[in-house]
């Protein structure tokens, strides 16, 4: 099974208030985000026999993974989101919460420049501006 390793801040989190702590979700998430996520697992019929994917093992990791309440204020904030949407909180139990960075198929962040063979200058680097800036830090 593939790793698709998801960033949890500006991807799924809208991060519009900016880094409050590790513990501290406190906006919704990114237009689309929970749908999207939903349509990579599992339907709910198989809950009965563990984790299984579609396609992926779908693993959320961000700076927060690093703090034990962080990850389980993700896994909270995402089993509330489920629910919000009208999907079942028990989704969230087939999504992993690494503490660290997975060694994935794909990573999808919202701060990263595609190494495509040429290595980026400092100027590109020193101006990389994430796809939400309108409120960010």
């Amino acid at each position: 099974m593939k790793i698709l390793s998801i960033d949890f801040d500006g991807v799924l989190h809208s991060y519009t208030s900016g880094w409050k702590g590790a513990k501290c979700i406190p906006d919704p998430p990114v237009e689309n985000a929970i749908d999207w996520l939903v349509s990579l697992l599992e339907p709910p019929e198989h809950m009965g026999i563990g984790p299984r994917f579609k396609d992926f093992d779908v693993q959320i990791f961000s700076s927060r993974s690093r703090y034990f309440f962080g990850r389980r204020a993700m896994k909270k904030w995402l089993m509330d989101e489920f629910e919000k949407a009208g999907y079942h909180r028990k989704y969230v139990e087939r999504i992993k919460f690494p503490v660290f960075k997975p060694p994935a198929f794909l990573h999808i962040d919202d701060r990263c420049i595609c190494f495509s063979g040429e290595f980026p200058s400092k100027a590109e680097m020193i101006a990389f501006k994430p796809y939400r800036t309108e409120k960010l830090p």
